[in-house]
């Protein structure tokens, strides 16, 4: 089988050279996680506001409520679909630690779950080791965030789901609809879904499931209208336009609303209209890409996934820092295949979780206060983004829409028309 072959050689997978090269992954994953262990348990802090407040505080909080058997409808900052309360009642399987150090160890659990993914559906398809190298220095790029939400945790689902798509297409189906549960984006994985099982699979799940939640929970489908009074977030795209304008007379103030520290004022529902229809076009085009493409290699399930997440990441009236380890994660299931487009913006994506960490948490004073370092931060973050987006979309485009200025790629397992069963 070519994958096999592909899988046994090359510098990354053979001999002695693979162990070394393995064992430098491990060793960095073990190294770097062992500090941001410190970190999350404020061994160490960095300087900024306590990342780790929405585990003992937030989530702490809604764990309460949830095991009286109900959603935390009074709580504004509860935003999410109903498979989060999942997430958040997790910490529960280890009794004997309290609430903050159970879910830190989970989150662990689940960083490694996205290596051992990596590492084994990576040596499936060429490039075990690239992929391992992006999460294991991308991720620990944005400090203890990443184990202070439960993204992380979706992200292993969202990494198991595009390995399975190639040889089991139900099983890909079934993992993003249950990761749609837990946070929505994961649906944006069927992109690139050319089989029909997928999309069936995945409707199933989200409709079982979702059911089951509306029968047992109250208020499961609250967070259908939990946003609609949500402004421009100060890390977003949209929010750089009164970051510069405050400079000039803008009459607004920065406030802490819905949980996150907004803009309001003159213009912000503007703004906020003007980055919906952002989202709009970006899915629009998506559509339009999805209409015209024709050939599909092995990769262009993760590649189209990688692009459809990172569209909507930065078109959306909130970046929040724990965004950057979708990306990051997807990013790093693209490296693993061979012929995958994306190389340049899964680079770029990795470069703005630099960025991230310095302007949230360590600069985030600056941020919120839109002084010049932090407006710097900001620009340079949103912008290695929208050029991650710009760069994605071409290279999705070149290889899968047939014409002259699209190479032939070849169709590879994950199949064109001939595998839409």
């Amino acid at each position: 089988m070519p994958g096999t072959e592909s899988g046994r050689t090359g510098p990354e997978v053979d001999g002695t050279g693979a162990g070394r090269s393995l064992a430098g992954v491990l060793a960095a994953w073990g190294v770097s996680r062992t500090v941001l262990l410190l970190l999350f348990f404020k061994v160490f802090v960095l300087p900024g506001p306590d990342v780790t407040i929405d585990v003992s505080v937030i989530y702490q909080g809604w764990y309460e409520v949830l095991r009286d058997g109900t959603f935390p409808l009074d709580d504004v900052t509860w935003q999410y679909p109903p498979g989060a309360a999942l997430a958040v009642l997790s910490p529960a399987a280890l009794p004997f630690l309290d609430y903050t150090a159970a879910f830190g160890v989970l989150a662990v659990l689940a960083d490694l779950a996205v290596l051992c993914l990596l590492l084994h559906g990576g040596r499936r398809n060429g490039r075990p080791l690239r992929g391992a190298w992006v999460w294991t220095g991308g991720a620990a790029l944005l400090g203890p965030t990443l184990y202070a939400r439960y993204d992380v945790m979706v992200a292993a689902v969202a990494v198991a789901a595009l390995f399975s798509g190639a040889r089991r297409p139900w099983a890909m189906g079934a993992l993003a609809g249950f990761g749609a549960l837990l946070k929505v984006w994961p649906a944006l994985l069927l992109a690139g879904a050319v089989r029909r099982r997928s999309w069936a699979a995945a409707a199933v799940t989200a409709t079982a499931l979702g059911s089951l939640f509306v029968l047992i929970l109250p208020g499961a489908l609250s967070f259908l209208t939990a946003q609609r009074g949500r402004g421009t977030e100060v890390e977003s795209l949209g929010g750089l336009v009164f970051q510069v304008a405050r400079h000039f007379g803008w009459d607004g103030e920065v406030l802490l609303n819905y949980g996150s520290v907004e803009f309001v004022g003159p213009y912000v529902d503007v703004v906020s209209a003007a980055s919906l229809v952002l989202t709009a076009a970006a899915f629009g085009w998506l559509l339009w890409w999805r209409l015209r493409a024709r050939r599909f290699g092995p990769a262009s399930l993760a590649d189209a996934a990688f692009t459809a997440v990172l569209l909507f990441t930065a078109t959306s009236r909130v970046i929040s820092p724990q965004y950057l380890v979708w990306l990051v994660a997807l990013a790093a299931v693209c490296l693993c295949f061979r012929s995958s487009g994306v190389g340049v913006p899964a680079w770029l994506v990795t470069a703005a979780a630099l960025v991230t960490v310095l302007e949230f948490p360590v600069f985030f004073g600056a941020v919120v206060a839109g002084d010049p370092l932090g407006v710097g931060l900001l620009f340079a973050r949103n912008g290695l983004l929208v050029a991650a987006c710009v760069t994605a979309c071409r290279a999705l485009w070149r290889s899968t829409v047939p014409g002259p200025a699209g190479p032939v790629s070849p169709v590879g397992s994950s199949g064109t028309r001939a595998t839409a069963r």
